[in-house]
């Protein structure tokens, strides 16, 4: 059998493969780069002190006398209530975890 010995590399030859080296150092680097940040972005989102509650919160929120319930609305954090008092619309907006009123928009038919 025969041997192969590789040539020697011509300046040129020796600067490019260097040149290719680094380039393909640097794709390297900004991939790994980019795939730690996606962990990274995760390992927030679970285990942030924020968390989410487990147990139930039971609460009794009180409308005026003659109110009817129109509508409800959940989002994360907030609970809208769409009232009817006396013909008048209400829509107030109330603190999911604590249950207190945040805000209060009326609705009145103009003269």
């Amino acid at each position: 059998m025969t041997e192969h010995v590789a040539a020697e590399l011509t300046p040129e030859q020796a600067a490019m493969m260097a040149r290719l080296k680094r380039l393909m150092l640097i794709a390297g680097l900004t991939t790994a780069l980019g795939i730690g940040a996606v962990f990274i972005a995760i390992g927030y989102k679970l285990f942030r002190g924020e968390g989410r509650a487990t147990t139930a919160a039971e609460a009794t929120i009180m409308v005026p006398k003659g109110a009817r319930i129109v509508s409800t609305a959940a989002l994360e954090d907030r609970i809208a209530v769409t009232l009817d008092i006396g013909g008048a619309t209400e829509i107030r907006t109330y603190d999911a975890k604590t249950f207190k009123l945040l805000g209060r928009a009326r609705f009145a038919s103009e003269p």
